[in-house]
C-alpha cells in the first residue's frame, strides 16, 4: 500500500506546472509584462507581447528560450538559450528580446 501511495506523490509532482515571468528589463527588473504556467513539454508564447528578460520557478529539467522575430516565434527553428530546471532568469540577446520559452 505504501508504494501506490508513492506512486501517487511521484505522478502528482510530473503533473505541476513552471511559473514563468516575463519583464520589461533586463535581468528580470522593470515592469512584469506577462506572467503564465506552464507545463513539461509546453511551448508558451507570450500572447504578442515581447520581454527583455523572462524569470522561471518550477521547471521539472530544461527551459528553452527564442527570440522574437519570425523564423523563431512560437518555440521554431532553435533555441537561443537553454537552462536547467530549477529558476532563475535569462535575458534575450543584445538588440533582441524574447517570445516564447519551451519547458521540460
Amino acid at each position: 500500500m505504501q508504494f501506490n501511495v508513492f506512486v501517487l506523490l511521484a505522478s502528482a509532482s510530473l503533473a505541476m506546472s513552471a511559473q514563468i515571468n516575463g519583464f520589461a528589463g533586463a535581468d528580470c527588473t522593470g515592469s512584469l509584462v506577462f506572467s503564465s504556467g506552464a507545463s513539461s513539454n509546453e511551448c508558451l508564447t507570450l500572447g504578442g507581447a515581447s520581454v527583455k528578460s523572462i524569470g522561471y520557478s518550477g521547471v521539472p529539467s530544461q527551459i528553452q528560450f527564442f527570440e522574437s522575430g519570425g523564423q523563431h516565434d512560437a518555440c521554431t527553428n532553435g533555441a537561443q538559450s537553454v537552462l536547467g530546471g530549477g529558476s532563475g532568469c535569462s535575458n534575450a540577446p543584445v538588440g533582441f528580446n524574447w517570445e516564447s520559452v519551451a519547458v521540460f
